[in-house]
Formats: C-alpha cells, sequence, structure tokens
C-alpha cells in the first residue's frame, strides 16, 4: 500500500515538471514572438515580430500589410497610401485593399480615380461610359455631351466693295456672330460664324483724299473766317452803341435845361371897351 502511494506520487510530480516545462517554453515563444515596445518595436507600432512587424500600432496611425517578394510586413502609417482606403475601429485602425480597378478609393465600393484604361463614373471604373455620355480622355471620367452655342447675328454691315463704300452700285455686306460655348468631342459642332449677301446703293462718285482734305479744310476756314467776321461786326455795332449811348448822356449833363415861355394870352389886360 506505501509503495503504490510513493508510485503515485512521483508519477503526479513528473507530469507537474511537464507542464511546467511547456508553459516555460510557450512564454519563451510568445517572448520572441511578441516583444513589448521597450524591447525594440519602431516605427509607431505598439507590438510587433521581429518576423511579421508591426502587430498593432499606436493611437490615430493605420496598420497595412506590405508585400515583399512571398512576405507579408505589418507597418504603421499616420494615412493609408494610394489603392487602400481607412477604416478606424475601436480597437485598431486598418488599411484596407480598394478595387483591382481603383487607383484611390473612399471606400472598397466608392472609388474616387481609376486606373489607366478605366472612366470615372459615380464612384464606379467603367471600361465604356453609359449611353448620353462621353469619356473625357483629359480627367479619365464619364461627363455629359455639350453642344456647341453661339450668340445673336449682329446687324448687316454698310454696304462695301474692295473696302470702299463708294464708286459703285453692287457690293457686299456682312453679319457675324460669336462662339458662346464650344463642343465636346461627341457635341454638335459649331455653325458658320459670318455670313455675306449682295446689296445694292446709290451710286456716288469718290473724292480724292487730297482734294477731299482740301476742301475740308478750306471749309472749315471759310466758316471760322465767317463766324470770326460776324463776331467782330457785333462787337463793333456794340461798341458803337455804347459811344452814342454815353455822348447822349454827357450832352444832356452839360446844357442847361430850357425854362418855359409865358403864355401871352394869361399877360394881356382886358381891353375897356366902354369909351
Amino acid at each position: 500500500m506505501q509503495l503504490r502511494l510513493i508510485s503515485w506520487f512521483f508519477i503526479t510530480l513528473n507530469f507537474m515538471e511537464y507542464i511546467g516545462s511547456q508553459n516555460a517554453s510557450r512564454v519563451r515563444r510568445q517572448g520572441r514572438m511578441h516583444p513589448n515596445v521597450s524591447q525594440g518595436c519602431q516605427g509607431g507600432c505598439a507590438t510587433c515580430s521581429d518576423y511579421n512587424g508591426c502587430l498593432s500600432c499606436k493611437p490615430r496611425l493605420f496598420f497595412v500589410l506590405e508585400r515583399i517578394g512571398m512576405k507579408q510586413i505589418g507597418v504603421c502609417l499616420s494615412s493609408c497610401p494610394s489603392g487602400y482606403y481607412g477604416t478606424r475601429y475601436p480597437d485598431i485602425n486598418k488599411c484596407a485593399k480598394c478595387k483591382a480597378d481603383c487607383e484611390t478609393c473612399f471606400t472598397r465600393n466608392f472609388c474616387t480615380k481609376c486606373k489607366n484604361g478605366f472612366y470615372l463614373y459615380s464612384g464606379k471604373c467603367l471600361e465604356k461610359c453609359p449611353d448620353g455620355l462621353e469619356a473625357n480622355n483629359h480627367t479619365m471620367e464619364c461627363t455629359s455631351v455639350v453642344h456647341c452655342e453661339t450668340s445673336e447675328w449682329s446687324p448687316w454691315s454698310p454696304c462695301t466693295k474692295k473696302g470702299k463704300t463708294c464708286g459703285f452700285k453692287r457690293g457686299n455686306e456682312v453679319r457675324v456672330r460669336e462662339i458662346m460655348q464650344h463642343p465636346s468631342a461627341r457635341g454638335n459642332p459649331c455653325p458658320a460664324t459670318s455670313e455675306s449677301r449682295k446689296c445694292t446703293v446709290q451710286r456716288k462718285r469718290c473724292q480724292k483724299e487730297g482734294k477731299g482734305k482740301k476742301n475740308r479744310e478750306e471749309k472749315r476756314k471759310k466758316s471760322n473766317n465767317d463766324e470770326s467776321k460776324e463776331t467782330r461786326q457785333e462787337s463793333k455795332g456794340r461798341a458803337a452803341r455804347r459811344q452814342n449811348r454815353e455822348q447822349r448822356e454827357n450832352n444832356n449833363k452839360t446844357q442847361p435845361k430850357k425854362r418855359k415861355a409865358p403864355n401871352k394870352e394869361q399877360n394881356l389886360a382886358p381891353i375897356d371897351t366902354a369909351h
């Protein structure tokens, strides 16, 4: 009986030693794979591994897996790289890949820029734009078709011939309009922006340039001379009238006033007719 108890005691002791050794080896492996920040984690890692890089990130940083050959390394970044979009969770912030045709995206189902060969439309990358839209190769987007727009016609110009407005009976007159909106690639093209038509005027002779200038100069000088002559005559007339008025005023001042003659009929005495 005592030998049986001693045997069970040694068996239990050996089993406990075995369990302890297994726990110690597991702790040693975890220590190698998941060292603490103070044991060499760099680049914003909260926890890291010598083989897999970062396992978790510091607050506000995004965790993303970068492939190096056949190996994936975890890194912590302040923002997600191109081709990834960020998602924040209470315990970790992760960067996830966009769709294969997206170069940048807001979420997995909403692209903001497409890769070469695709056109962006409503957050999706398409190889061909829907009906009613056209592909813009500059922005790589599907945009609305834009047709040409023009202004109203201007009034017809004066009738001319070879740049002159005289010396002919039949000539041409033109009108123009401006392009207000240029069309897109699939839009309606712009119509003609100028029109010309025949016109008829009353024929008149053209004056020679030198003679015309001379006549205009003579007319202007004659007009100026006439105006100057009239002005001088008016000035002389005003001066003569002013001089006559002053002379009359001076004469009135120098001549004595004439007395009135007595009435002869009042001074005659009555005739006595008694004798």
